[in-house]
């Protein structure tokens, strides 16, 4: 295969065709020359989150946020950066990070499945199944989930509530 120029669109592709580490050299090339690029830094720690190399795509994350990504690339490295947090363990980065994506985004059903993530790991199941719940009731277009989607809102926030008829 000849080798490809150093572009961000090169190494996306080829992140896309399951070469994410010459994605990621080239990446590092690129960024030697452009540290200030957010894009670049973006599309450098998505791909090291690609290798698993989670600790790394940190910094990148957060230098593109600084630089001032925005639109669907903010969007993506909001959930990313929010995403490592919780593979790291630093569950309330996790939760401050799918918030602000929340805030940059009211219509981002997939920051608050990620949020949901994050909040069990805090030890808060209850919030989380309740932000599970409605997004399954509210999105799902599955015939057993829509037929039940009025219970399941109903329920989604009084997990540990019982009901029970007297006298039976």
């Amino acid at each position: 295969m000849p080798k490809l120029p150093d572009t961000i669109e090169n190494a996306v592709q080829l992140r896309g065709n399951d070469k994410a580490g010459m994605a990621l050299k080239m990446l590092r090339r690129l960024l030697k020359k452009q540290p200030d690029d957010a894009v670049l830094n973006y599309q450098t720690a998505w791909t090291c989150d690609t290798l698993g190399l989670e600790r790394e795509a940190v910094p990148y994350y957060e230098q593109a946020l600084v630089l001032g990504l925005g639109g669907e690339d903010l969007r993506g490295a909001l959930l990313g950066l929010g995403s490592t947090y919780r593979a790291l363990g630093e569950y309330d980065k996790a939760v401050a990070t799918c918030e602000a994506g929340l805030e940059f985004f009211p219509d981002g059903r997939e920051f608050q499945v990620f949020l949901a993530l994050a909040l069990y790991n805090l030890g808060k199941p209850d919030q989380a199944m309740t932000l599970l719940l409605r997004n399954l009731a509210e999105t799902s277009n599955d015939a057993g989930i829509v037929r039940y989607r009025q219970a399941i809102l109903f329920y989604s926030d009084k997990l540990d509530e019982t009901w029970g008829r007297e006298g039976r």
